[in-house]
């Protein structure tokens, strides 16, 4: 059975194609999205959201141990995994109502199946056609005039350590657990194994976190990364860096994993978390004319047009940042592109970057030695958030991190920032403000900011770079 042609048919039902779709049903186009499980994606049910929501959880939990340092005297918590589960699973259904509400609204159809683009045939001249397979074995045709390849990512994995779901995981796996382990090993120190290393470390479980690098490296730099490994290791994480992992030195036993790292050490499960690997294999792509690249993603350019000009790709599939945010601006890119709405290309280098650990971890921009490798002559301003009356309130105890601007001396622009402490995956978001109008380190500074606030430490940073500070 062919459909009636759309103007667009979206392959991939997460946030990157899901925001592509709405802004093509805002622009009076008919829209289709194909997607073989739920709308969302990864991001909100096996990503983001929930695992945002056992963060907070932990941070609670912890806030009431520390509710002495506060003048309360409360009794012991005790962590309820089945009740922080039973929030997290409340939280993604609402926003998952939500989102069906929305899409609804927009009269954009869905079609829950796998989607496989076809070449040229009858029925279009050119390949594109969506091929819509569903699990009683019966398809239909989708003709469109333009395609949107949106099918995200999947945990990569380890050849020689199979994944059973239940000794050797993924991040799937941990955000359906009935219950915590005793001990978890990390394999990976990229984003989501620290932010998994953050949320266990609260709730009592011991961790490990191996990591086939010399050392953790985030967001380009040095002093971020070692902040927030100095952080969790005083929450008792334990990194092994430099660790090859092999055959040879991991064996799944029956009720534990061990690991042969110069001494032994033994953990209930390992998550593996070494990265995501696009998902573009069985969707059609030899009948097309899009190219892949050597490391396995799709080839756009600025505005995520493939070399089949008819065929765009947004998202993990096309292999930049690997961010939810990234993939939804990426997305109406394409759209606007293809519709001829004229725009602005995107600009990777003012993607704020989140990681939500304890502390958080932002950046936005070029970092003082990425700055200067592109011939900027830069200026760094850097003051810790313990000077800062908010974040002294907010805090415990003398608030983790600090915060960081890299500044171009002869424009006074801001080029980039780094900042780690409490709630700074928010603050960022007033640095990517600045950065998109190409803002100067005099403008954050004359703008005036609520006291007290811990925002306020952007502000005198920029004034700190005029000489102006009134408080560093």
């Amino acid at each position: 059975m062919v459909q009636e042609k759309y103007d667009l048919v979206v392959l991939g039902g997460g946030i990157s194609g899901y925001s592509a779709a709405i802004r093509a049903a805002q622009l009076n186009k008919r829209v289709a999205i194909v997607e073989k499980s739920l709308l969302g994606g990864t991001c909100l049910h096996k990503g983001c959201i929930p695992t945002k929501s056992f963060l907070k959880s932990a941070d609670t939990y912890q806030l009431i141990q520390h509710a002495e340092d506060y003048g309360i005297t409360t009794s012991t918590p005790t962590f309820n995994f089945p009740k922080v589960q039973a929030r997290k699973q409340r939280i993604v259904e609402s926003m998952y109502s939500g989102l069906q509400m929305l899409i609804r609204q927009k009269k954009i159809d869905v079609f829950n199946g796998t989607g496989r683009l076809l070449g040229a045939s009858i029925f279009s001249p050119q390949s594109g056609t969506v091929s819509v397979t569903y699990e009683d074995g019966t398809s239909e045709l989708l003709t469109n005039d333009y395609v949107l390849i949106a099918t995200g990512s999947s945990p990569m994995t380890l050849p020689f350590l199979e994944i059973d779901h239940e000794r050797i995981v993924t991040s799937d796996d941990l955000l359906a657990m009935s219950s915590l382990p005793s001990s978890i090993a990390i394999i990976g120190a990229g984003v989501i194994g620290l932010e998994f290393a953050s949320f266990f470390s609260q709730v009592g479980v011991e961790v490990h976190v191996i990591e086939a690098a010399d050392k953790i490296y985030l967001n380009d730099s040095d002093v971020v990364s070692q902040q927030l490994q100095n952080a969790l290791s005083k929450r008792g994480v334990k990194f092994h860096t430099g660790v090859k992992l092999s055959e040879d030195n991991v064996t799944v036993l029956e009720n534990q994993v061990a690991f042969n790292l110069g001494t032994t050490i033994q953990t209930d499960i390992a998550l593996v978390a070494i990265g995501r690997r696009a998902n573009i294999s069985d969707i059609g792509l030899s009948n097309t004319d899009v190219v892949i690249t050597e490391q396995q993603t799709i080839e756009t350019n600025e505005y995520m047009q493939t070399k089949a000009p008819h065929i765009y790709a947004s998202g993990d599939v096309i292999g930049h940042l690997q961010l939810a945010h990234v993939g939804a601006k990426e997305g109406i890119i394409a759209v606007e592109h293809m519709f001829q709405q004229n725009p602005i290309a995107i600009d990777y280098n003012v993607m704020p970057r989140c990681i939500y650990t304890t502390p958080e971890v932002a950046a936005i921009g070029l970092s003082a030695e990425a700055a200067k490798s592109q011939g900027y002559h830069v200026k760094t301003v850097k003051a810790a958030f313990q000077t800062n009356g908010k974040a002294m309130i907010m805090s415990p105890g003398t608030p983790d991190g600090f915060a960081e601007l890299v500044i171009d001396k002869e424009s006074g622009s801001v080029l980039g920032a780094n900042l780690v402490g409490s709630n700074v995956t928010e603050h960022i978001n007033e640095l990517s403000v600045l950065q998109f109008l190409n803002g100067s380190a005099l403008e954050l500074g004359m703008a005036t900011h609520a006291h007290p606030s811990m925002s306020e430490l952007l502000m005198e940073l920029g004034l700190l770079y005029e000489k102006q500070a009134i408080h560093l």
